[in-house]
C-alpha cells in the first residue's frame, strides 16, 4: 500500500520537507502522481532500516477489517466486462486492459502496466484452455483502493506463452488492495473456471449481463 509523503511526515512526526529530501536527495523510492509524492511502504521500511532511522509500527498497520471483501459478481461489476478488446501481442493487450481500467487519480496507469508486466517476466500467467490471470504480484505496490476482476474478451487470440500452448483469448485481470483480498478474489474465480455452467458462458458470444448472472449463481454454490 502506498502513502503520501505528507502522511509519512505526520506518522514519524517530523517535517514533511525532511521526507521530500529523502526522497530528492538520500534515494528515498518514491512516484510522483499530480504532484504528489507517493511511497511504497515497504520500500520505506527497507530504506530507513539502511539509513537507521526508526519507522513506527503504525505506518505498517491497515485495517483489513474495513476493506470489504467482494463477492465474485460485485468484483466483475466493479472492474467492468469488456468484448473485443484489440491487441496483436501481450504488451499491447495489457495496455488496452489497463486503458480500460477506471483508475482513481492516485494509480498511475503507467507503473501499473509495469508492474503488469513485471509480473509477467516471471511466469506467463495464462493457466490454459485460452485464459489468462494477470495480477499485480504484490498489491502493496500499488495503491488501489478496492478491489476488481476485470474480465476482457480479445478481438483476436494471442499468445502469452501458455503451457498448453493456446494462444489467450479471455483476460480476467485481477487487481487488489491487499494479499488478503488478492487471494480471496483469486479463490473464487478459481472456483467459478472449475463451474461448468460459468464456463459455458465465456465460451459464447460476449454478453456481460449472462456473465454477471452466472457469476452470482456461482456465488450461490459457494454460499451452499
Amino acid at each position: 500500500m502506498m502513502i503520501k509523503a505528507a502522511d509519512v511526515a505526520e506518522l514519524m512526526q517530523i517535517d514533511e520537507k525532511t521526507v521530500l529530501r529523502w526522497i530528492r536527495k538520500e534515494g528515498l523510492d518514491a512516484v510522483e502522481m499530480n504532484g504528489v509524492y507517493h511511497i511504497n511502504r515497504v520500500d520505506l521500511l527497507e530504506w530507513a532500516t539502511e539509513h537507521g532511522i526508526k519507522v513506527p509500527p503504525s505506518l505498517f498497520v491497515i485495517d483489513e477489517k474495513a476493506l470489504d471483501f467482494p463477492t465474485l459478481a460485485e468484483a466483475l461489476e466493479a472492474g467492468g466486462i469488456f468484448c473485443g478488446v484489440p491487441g496483436n501481442d501481450k504488451l499491447s493487450v495489457l495496455q488496452n486492459l489497463v486503458a480500460n481500467l477506471s483508475l482513481p487519480p492516485q494509480v498511475d496507469p503507467e507503473f501499473l502496466l509495469q508492474v503488469l508486466l513485471a509480473r509477467e517476466a516471471l511466469g506467463t500467467t495464462a493457466i490454459g484452455d485460452g485464459i489468462a490471470i494477470p495480477h499485480v504480484r504484490n498489491p502493496i505496490l500499488v495503491n488501489l483502493p478496492s478491489p476488481a476482476i476485470t474480465l476482457s474478451f480479445l478481438k483476436q487470440p494471442v499468445d502469452f506463452g501458455a503451457l498448453d500452448g493456446k494462444p489467450v483469448e479471455i483476460v480476467f485481470m485481477l487487481i487488489s488492495p491487499t494479499v488478503k483480498i488478492h487471494l480471496h478474489l483469486l479463490s473464487k474465480l478459481a472456483y467459478a473456471l472449475r463451474n461448468d455452467s460459468f464456463r459455458s458462458v465465456l465460451t459464447t458470444p460476449c454478453n456481460p449481463a449472462l456473465i454477471r448472472e452466472a457469476a452470482r449463481r456461482v456465488e450461490a454454490e459457494l454460499g451452499r
